[in-house]
């Protein structure tokens, strides 16, 4: 369920609120948009540390959640992202990093919390065989991967 469902009483000001509430307790949170073909979910709080937002298509709630929280958690160890690199997850999931080229299309709350500076880095995975959505022989299981920007350089190897 959304919240405004949830909270059919409350403004759009009340759910900011109670976002920026979370944000300051957790450091960041995951706003998840429910889409029948093709969902997607983003990070909010990361501008504030000089760092992009995160973004994943195509992936369930949980899914989502689970990259997003693993990779932000990596990102604020110390490792870097950077746009063309590809990296492995734990259990497996490989992924490559491409710059989102307009945030404001599609990261609305992002926008709406942390101003329209944002920048966002899109987490592209591969499919169980290792194959990227951008291929011909790509398979999501029916789930649809849009790629929300242009492909960085390409690694000569990828990075742990």
């Amino acid at each position: 369920m959304c919240w405004q469902c949830d909270n059919p009483d409350k403004t759009l000001d009340d759910y900011l609120a109670t976002l920026r509430a979370d944000i300051s307790i957790k450091g960041w949170l995951v706003q998840y948009v429910e889409d029948d073909r093709a969902p997607y979910a983003y990070t909010i709080g990361l501008h504030r540390r000089g760092l992009p937002e995160f973004l994943v298509t195509g992936v369930s709630a949980h899914q989502a959640t689970w990259v997003l929280n693993t990779f932000t958690r990596r990102t604020l160890a110390g490792k870097t992202p950077v746009p063309g690199n590809q990296v492995w997850l734990p259990a497996g999931a490989r992924l490559e990093l491409v710059e989102v080229t307009h945030p404001d299309a599609h990261m609305n709350m992002a926008i709406a919390v942390e101003g329209p500076d944002i920048r966002a880095i899109q987490l592209v995975w591969a499919d169980d065989r290792r194959r990227w959505p951008w291929g011909p022989d790509f398979d999501g299981g029916g789930r649809i991967q849009p790629v929300l920007g242009i492909r960085g350089r390409q690694p000569g190897r990828p990075k742990a």
